[in-house]
């Protein structure tokens, strides 16, 4: 989390009410754009779409304070100095005892465009390879919501152009294979022997596959 925390700079007008794709100098697109790349991995926030597990979600952040009647401009100076001095973090929770503060909702216009938007494309497996790219945003999510193979030898290739690291694994019917980690342009590659039947193609990284970075592959 520690890593994505100057991301949250551009990303704190999401702590604001409003919303109007910049206020003052910032840039909320390119704030909302930034968190999805840095931070969504890790956090859950429904409101740009990302589902990681590893840190708190943020959709459930400072629920208390909020509550007890704390403002906007207090959560957007607790995160700012998160950002100038991010080892003093204190990262205290009610609920997960290590805070992010975001503000729950939605967004509309062009800022309501920007966030992971799960795909439900199929991949097709050609030549006996089958190409299942992750998401570029580095969002815990392939270009593919599932996949089509036929049965035989069969090379399952992620490319993944985010700074995020990602990897393409198989496994049902006595397959349980994985390629290597990857990111920034480098492509996970995994050969395996495919039966007629149901597989799953999902990311091993800890917290991805359980952020929803999977799909079925089917087999016939």
């Amino acid at each position: 989390m520690r890593a994505g925390l100057p991301a949250l700079g551009a990303g704190l007008l999401l702590l604001l009410p409003g919303c109007t794709v910049s206020r003052g100098n910032e840039d909320l697109v390119t704030g909302k754009q930034t968190f999805v790349a840095k931070c969504g991995a890790c956090h859950t926030l429904a409101r740009a779409g990302t589902t990681g597990v590893v840190g708190p979600n943020l959709d459930v952040a400072f629920r208390r304070s909020r509550i007890d009647g704390l403002h906007e401009s207090t959560f957007a100076g607790v995160v700012r100095g998160w950002v100038l001095h991010p080892n003093q973090n204190p990262q205290v929770n009610p609920e997960t005892g290590k805070p992010m503060p975001l503000k729950p909702g939605k967004d509309s216009g062009r800022l309501g465009t920007v966030g992971v938007k799960k795909s439900n494309e199929v991949a097709k497996e050609k030549d006996g390879t089958l190409a299942i790219p992750a998401d570029p945003s580095g969002a815990l999510a392939y270009q593919f919501g599932s996949a089509e193979a036929q049965p035989g030898t069969v090379k399952v290739e992620s490319k993944n152009e985010a700074s995020i690291d990602h990897d393409i694994a198989i496994e049902g019917n006595g397959v349980n294979d994985k390629g290597e980690v990857v990111n920034n342009g480098g492509t996970s590659e995994v050969d395996v022997d495919l039966k007629a039947g149901d597989y799953t193609f999902y990311c091993s990284v800890p917290g991805h596959r359980e952020g929803g970075m999977e799909g079925k592959l089917t087999v016939k």
